[in-house]
């Protein structure tokens, strides 16, 4: 199982750094990130696994919106599933 990260916002040090380690934190591998910077403005994707999740998925998705939030961020979490649901025609 896999999810998609987007983390859209004002750039800043360390924002790759928090995002990456809370999933470390919790068992999620990085498997792919692209990342972009426009002026000041922060673009990034992750593609993570999520099979080995040792909090549930919510619970997992919640704390990385927090994160973001404190960051004064939008970080948003899509379930493959969902994400592949919404963009298949």
């Amino acid at each position: 199982m896999r999810a998609v990260v987007a983390v859209i916002g004002k750039d800043t040090v360390g924002i790759l750094a928090k995002v990456s380690g809370i999933c470390a934190e919790h068992n999620a591998n990085v498997m792919d990130v692209t990342q972009t910077i426009m002026q000041d403005l922060f673009a990034m994707t992750m593609m993570i696994e999520i099979s080995k999740l040792n909090i549930d998925y919510i619970d997992f998705a919640d704390k990385l919106t927090k994160a973001g939030s404190e960051m004064g961020l939008q970080v948003h979490v899509m379930h493959e599933d969902i994400f592949n649901a919404m963009h298949t025609i």
